[in-house]
């Protein structure tokens, strides 16, 4: 592969969250990068940037501002040119990004379901009545509500290893984790997969989004070989969904697209933050649809009252 784009006199800045899992993902993005370009590890430069959701951690999500809690400082940065790309979550990234970035690339999806972590207990279905369940996600808490409307919630702030001492220390008795994350932290065997028919995943949870500046070429040449298309075209459905809903870590919204022979299929959900009532969509389309079918199905959801919900 071609890098006379990239000038090796100069170290190419990665620009993250300091979690272990945010690290792990900046050094999956390098790891890539590495392979395709033929480079050492040394031209390239890890920064890690605190950012708000990082620094607050005694409030729910949705107290705090909601989306971009994890993504605002990092573009700052990227904006500023003290960095050359961000590396997310793609499940924390606002749906409409700040004027001169673009999420250029994605990496493959892993896994998109959720794990149930428990010490004492195999699955939702077992937990006793009134058990405490901590999350500190809207969409797990309303999920789980609606399975199990007798589950007590506990606020469960904190990266994969915060969560997991919190349980350790009895503040709940139960959490989900996405399995994606496990398995990038080397955690694969940690708890049991929940299928995606009883708790339909965030909107591109699994997916690892690359951001960089419009107009910077030599970046896009850079990460051009390590993108992956098909998951570019899931959570294009995805998060055309969660676009048109207006959704923010205030809303329980949940979406996941999967392509399978050439043909997309969409399922979307909202829910009532207690989970009293849900509504529920599918699509089935072209992947060059993907858009208009993550928008389409929105629409549908709004005016069966789904807005109602916010």
């Amino acid at each position: 592969m071609s890098t006379q784009s990239y000038d090796a006199s100069h170290r190419f800045t990665i620009g993250t969250r300091g979690s272990p899992l945010a690290l792990a993902q900046a050094e999956e993005t390098r790891a890539r990068l590495m392979d395709v370009h033929a480079l050492s590890a040394d031209a390239f430069a890890i920064k890690v940037i605190k950012t708000t959701g990082d620094m607050v951690q005694n409030r729910p999500l949705s107290e705090i501002g909601g989306k971009g809690l994890f993504t605002k400082e990092i573009e700052q940065e990227l904006l500023a040119g003290t960095i050359h790309i961000a590396v997310h979550s793609m499940k924390d990234v606002p749906t409409v990004l700040p004027d001169g970035l673009f999420i250029s690339t994605v990496l493959p999806r892993e896994t998109v379901c959720d794990a149930f972590i428990s010490k004492d207990f195999s699955s939702i279905q077992d937990l006793p009545k009134g058990a405490r369940f901590g999350s500190s996600s809207l969409r797990r808490r309303a999920q789980l509500l609606a399975l199990r409307p007798d589950l007590e919630m506990v606020e469960f702030r904190g990266n994969v290893q915060t969560r997991l001492r919190k349980l350790d220390k009895d503040v709940a008795k139960a959490t989900l984790l996405a399995r994606a994350g496990l398995r990038r932290l080397g955690l694969s065997d940690l708890g049991q997969d929940v299928p995606e028919t009883v708790l339909l995943p965030a909107i591109a949870q699994g997916a690892i989004g690359i951001e960089q500046r419009r107009g910077d070429a030599a970046t896009s040449a850079m990460l051009a070989p390590i993108h992956d298309a098909q998951t570019e075209t899931r959570i294009t459905a995805e998060r055309a969904f969660l676009k048109m809903l207006d959704g923010s870590c205030r809303t329980p919204i949940a979406g996941l697209a999967r392509l399978n022979d050439g043909v997309l299929q969409f399922s979307g959900e909202v829910l009532r933050p207690d989970g009293s009532e849900v509504v529920k969509t599918s699509r089935t389309g072209l992947p060059g649809d993907a858009e208009t079918m993550g928008t389409d199905a929105a629409r549908e959801l709004i005016s069966r009252g789904a807005s109602s919900f916010f």
